[in-house]
């Protein structure tokens, strides 16, 4: 991604946390984390575009945010113990939690 990409990509992330919506276009379903089998690493954290931002360490979890996933496979190939799933029956994220990512949106 170039450097004059970033500011736009980070602008449109924050519009998806605002509206607390996935991206329109997005075709994939996204993705969820198995947390019985995660061993909780972070790769996939760190592999995640930085665009989409999705991968949150919620203390002994880590944890995908539907919302803000696009379904793309990063995470998956960075995970040592494929842990992440396809989520095809997602359930929106708890009020609470966006509190979190609120804090966090214009950090990367």
């Amino acid at each position: 991604m170039s450097e004059n990409a970033l500011p736009a990509a980070k602008s449109v992330r924050s519009e998806r946390i605002a509206a607390r919506t996935r991206g329109e276009n997005w075709k994939k379903p996204p993705r969820r984390i198995e947390t019985s089998e995660c061993i909780t690493c972070d790769s996939c954290l760190r592999g995640c575009p930085e665009e989409f931002g999705a991968i949150f360490d919620r203390g002994l979890d880590v944890i995908i945010i539907p919302e803000l996933c696009s379904g793309c496979p990063a995470c998956v190939l960075e995970c040592p113990v494929d842990c992440i799933y396809v989520d095809e029956d997602w359930d929106p994220t708890d009020p609470g939690l966006w509190s979190h990512i609120d804090l966090t949106a214009g950090t990367s």
